[in-house]
This record gives structure tokens, C-alpha cells and sequence, in this order.
């Protein structure tokens, strides 16, 4: 949809505004709004967050461009002693502090609440409609955090907060654009929330059909029968059901006290976080030690072929294939090796471990308090052996069939860039009157106080 511009413009006076309509004038947020910071209740006292009454938010609370429910509630005795103050319901609360540059920045209170003193609360006055000024600030997040000294914006505060200038339509005017970005931002939203369903429904998809790959086979006549495997079921008759230990030559975990010999220089030293999500490992972003001719770096070398598990940290479980290892690398001690023998392709067995047989097997390992995987754990993970052969058709079909997903994923992807480029571009353009939306605003109504 295309929208017309207005008829005449004028220079705003504000350097990184430019020019609006010759009709609208600007206005500073001192005089446009009231603004004022919280309190956080002292945290030494579990008196005052236990069995709280009085909502309270934290500046996390912005992500969600309208707040229902409070971070958490603190108790009256609380309130009484900090520095918190009630803010009405259908005012704008702003991050001053802590919000990475990819969070949200604003959002409307659906409820009276209290917050801390990394956020501001906007209250609009009369000249300003609140649902124009909340999309004003959503649009100038990079102008604002810019007036903070950048991307943390550790530096922005209620006095700086009036220094925006904003522009001012009539009021009618901007209920108008403010009805008309509420419509269309929701539209927007819902095609993106629609696209990642479909990204998780495509991640599914391909877990399943990798999953049933290596776990039953391609041949849906094969005779079957049962794997011993309470959570598996029946695997083909003619496979054998094995464990990782016998069908390795060698498995080990990494080695302890060489984080002080990480640096600028040696062999690469893989981490979990070098792991990615589809059996890779990102060797270029590795780090690098420094290893001594011994027998500690000959027993945790990555050899081409070899298969690595993470075996602690949040990324327990995590498994990749070095198909082609690019220099001399060592794994560390979150990671555990496998060198799998003549039995068994790697990429077979990394599949095996990275879909539901593998990844049941190694939460079951963890269930209770237990944190982590032992050597043992994963030696003892179950593993299933067709023929050579038919591993390597097995491999095929897989790999085929995770680029027909990842193309599939990468579409959508790209989808919810383009609307959310789009979202970005249309907002600009209406609260700055680079577009003229009025004659489709009409039938629009703001949502908030």
C-alpha cells in the first residue's frame, strides 16, 4: 500500500527530524509530558518482596510493548521506604538503563504499577495523545540512545528524556496516526508471529523426519523388531543395537587447567559455544592455546571424523561432526571426544545423538539433580548399526532433506526481516508526516488507557 505525502512541508528546526508538514509544529517532551524515576525496595529485607500487594517492574518489563502483569509485587512497609511511586495505567514507562540494544525500549502500562529507577514514567499532557507519543518513541529509538552517548545508554535520565523534541500534528491528527500504526503494526505483528510459528513447525518437522530416518529406516516394508529401548519402540530387523563405547576406539573429555594458556596464539581450542545447532562446529571463531608436546594434547586433538558431545554448561547435549578439521585443534573440558571405528560413519552416528533417541537418552541421564553428562553417560548411549551401505543412503536422504528445511527456514526468515523492515519504515514515515494516513485512520481505534 501506497500513501500520499501532504501538501506542504517546512523545516522542523530539529537537526535529525528534517522537515514536517507546514501545519504541524514541535514540541519539547519537558512541556509535553511529566516524567519522574522509580525505586527499588532494599533487597536485604525479604520482608518487603514476600507476599507483596503492590505491583512492581523492572525495566525487562519494556519488551512488552503493553504491560499486564507486574515483574513481581512488593509489600506496602516496601513501598513506604523506597523511592517507588505509582504510576497510572495507560502511562509510558522507558528504559534508562540495562536494556541491550536489541530490547524493547517503550511500552504502555495496561495497569497501575510502581517500578525501579532504570525506568522513566512519561505521563503525556494535553497536547500530546498518548498512543502518538508511544509511537513516536518507539520510532526515534536509535535518536534517543544516541542522546544517552550510544547502544547501552547507561547515560540517559529524566533530564535528558525532555529534551526530546516531538512533532506535534493536531490532537485529532494524531489520534488519527496513532489509530492507523496500531492497526497496521498489528497486522504486521501477526504475519510475523505467523512466520515463526511456521519456523518452529519446520524445525519439528525436520527433527521427525530425521529422527525417523535413522531410527526405523527408509524401507517402510523392512521386518521389525524390538530395539529394547523402552522410549524407541521397534527398529529394523536386520539392524543391531549397540552402545557408543562399541563402536569407538577412543573417547575422552578435555583438559583441565588450560584456560590460562588460551590467547592469540596456538592451535585451536574448541568450546561448546563453538557447536552449532546443525552438527557443525565454527572452527574460525574458536579461541586458540598454547599446547606443549605431550601427552595431554595427543589425547584431546580433533582428528577429521571425530564426533563431539557437550557435556556440561547449557549446552548439555549439543553435538557436532568434524568432518574436516581445519588445523591442529583441541576440545576442552566441556566437551567430550568420540572417535568412532570402521562400524560406524560419523555422520551417522552424530545424527543418531543429535536427534530424539540420542537426546531422550542423555536428559534421562540427567534426570534429578544430576548436572551434566559423565564420560560413562555418553559411552553408554544407545546407538543403532544398519549396514555400512545403507548408513551412507541414510546420510544422503538426511542431508537432502535438512536443506529443503533450511531453505524452507530461510524464506521465513527472510519474510520477517522484510516486515519488520517494513513495520520499522511505516511507523517513521507516519509519526513524522512523511505520509499522509489520515484518510485510512478513520475506522482505526487506539488500544491502551
Amino acid at each position: 500500500m501506497s500513501f500520499p505525502r501532504y501538501p506542504e512541508y517546512k523545516d522542523s528546526g530539529v537537526e535529525w527530524l528534517g522537515q514536517v508538514p507546514g501545519h504541524w509544529s514541535v514540541g519539547s517532551a519537558r512541556w509535553l509530558t511529566r516524567r519522574y524515576s522509580g525505586g527499588t525496595p532494599d533487597k536485604t529485607k525479604p520482608e518487603y518482596w514476600e507476599d507483596g500487594t503492590v505491583p512492581w517492574l523492572n525495566s525487562g518489563a519494556v519488551n512488552d510493548r503493553l504491560i499486564t502483569t507486574p515483574s513481581t509485587y512488593i509489600t506496602e512497609e516496601a513501598y513506604v521506604n523506597s523511592s517507588a511511586k505509582w504510576i497510572p495505567k495507560g502511562a509510558l514507562l522507558m528504559a534508562l538503563a540495562g536494556q541491550g540494544k536489541t530490547k524493547g525500549m517503550v511500552a504502555q502500562l495496561g495497569i497501575p504499577s510502581t517500578c525501579n529507577q532504570s525506568m522513566a514514567a512519561i505521563i503525556p499532557g494535553e497536547a500530546i495523545e498518548v498512543r502518538f507519543l508511544f509511537w513516536w518513541l518507539d520510532a526515534n529509538y536509535q535518536n534517543i540512545r544516541n542522546m544517552a552517548g550510544g547502544d547501552l545508554r547507561d547515560g540517559l535520565n529524566l533530564e535528558l528524556l525532555g529534551n526530546i523534541q516531538c512533532p506535534l500534528p493536531s490532537h485529532e491528527e494524531q489520534t488519527q496516526i496513532a489509530a492507523f500504526l496500531d492497526r497496521e503494526a498489528a497486522k504486521i505483528d501477526a504475519l510475523v508471529a505467523e512466520q515463526r510459528r511456521l519456523m518452529e513447525l519446520l524445525k519439528e518437522k525436520r527433527q521427525a523426519v530425521i529422527s525417523h530416518a535413522v531410527t526405523k529406516g527408509l524401507n517402510p516394508d523392512a521386518a521389525m523388531k524390538p530395539s529394547g529401548i523402552d522410549w524407541l519402540g521397534d527398529v529394523p530387523e536386520h539392524w543391531e543395537v549397540r552402545r557408543v563405547k562399541s563402536v569407538s576406539t577412543f573417547t575422552t573429555s578435555g583438559p583441565r587447567g588450560w584456560s590460562e594458556r588460551v590467547g592469540d596464539d596456538g592451535g585451536l581450542f574448541v568450546q561448546s559455544g563453538d557447536l552449532n545447532q546443525t552438527l557443525g562446529v565454527d572452527f574460525a571463531g574458536s579461541k586458540r592455546v598454547i599446547v606443549e608436546a605431550d601427552a595431554e594434547a595427543a589425547r584431546t586433538q580433533l582428528r577429521d571424523g571425530d564426533v563431539v558431545v557437550c557435556i556440561t554448561g547449557a549446552k548439555t547435549g549439543n553435538v557436532a561432526v568434524c568432518v574436516s578439521v581445519p588445523e591442529a585443534a583441541y576440545i576442552n573440558q566441556h566437551l567430550c571426544l568420540i572417535r568412532p571405528n570402521s562400524e560406524i560413519r560419523p555422520v551417522f552416528l552424530g545424527v543418531l545423538l543429535k536427534c530424539n533417541l540420542g537426546q531422550t537418552y542423555f536428559d534421562f541421564s540427567q534426570y534429578g539433580l544430576k548436572q551434566g553428562l559423565s564420560l560413562e553417560d555418553v559411552r553408554e548411549a544407545p546407538v543403532l548399526l544398519p549396514p555400512l551401505k545403507e548408513q551412507a543412503t541414510i546420510v544422503s536422504y538426511v542431508e537432502t532433506e535438512s536443506t529443503k528445511f533450511d531453505t524452507l527456514t530461510t524464506e521465513a526468515q527472510r519474510a520477517i526481516d522484510l516486515l519488520q523492515e517494513r513495520r520499522t519504515a511505516l511507523i517513521s514515515a507516519a509519526v513524522t508526516g512523511q505520509i499522509d494516513v489520515r484518510g485510512v485512520a478513520l475506522n482505526s481505534h487506539p488500544h491502551g488507557a
